[in-house]
C-alpha cells in the first residue's frame, strides 16, 4: 500500500520536474541535460526511499485507516523537493562555461 501514495503523487513529480527541465531554456548544452538527468533521476529514488520510510514510520506507530499512507507521501514529497532545490542551487556552479 505505501507504493499507492507514490502512484498518486506521481503526475505532480512529473509536472514540477517538467518544469525543472524547461527552465530556463538557454543554455541547452549536454553537459546541462546529463546534470538535469542525474539530478531529476535522484529525485526519483529519494523519493521513493522517503515513502517506503515514511510508511514503515506510520506502520511503527500504530496509525490507523490512511495515515501511514498520507505520512508516506509527505515524506516523498520533502525528498523529491529537498534533491529538486538542491539541484536548483547547484546548476549555476556546476555547468559554469
Amino acid at each position: 500500500m505505501a507504493w499507492l501514495s507514490l502512484l498518486l503523487f506521481f503526475p505532480w513529480f512529473c509536472v514540477v520536474g517538467a518544469l525543472y527541465w524547461w527552465f530556463p531554456r538557454q543554455p541547452r548544452h549536454r553537459a546541462r541535460r546529463l546534470f538535469d538527468a542525474v539530478m531529476l533521476g535522484l529525485a526519483l529514488l529519494v523519493s521513493t526511499g522517503f515513502m517506503l520510510w515514511g510508511y514503515r514510520v506510520g506502520a511503527a506507530e500504530g496509525a490507523a485507516g490512511l495515515w501511514k499512507q498520507i505520512l508516506a507521501v509527505l515524506y516523498a514529497y520533502g525528498g523529491f523537493l529537498a534533491v529538486m532545490v538542491l539541484a536548483l542551487l547547484l546548476r549555476p556552479r556546476v555547468l559554469v562555461h
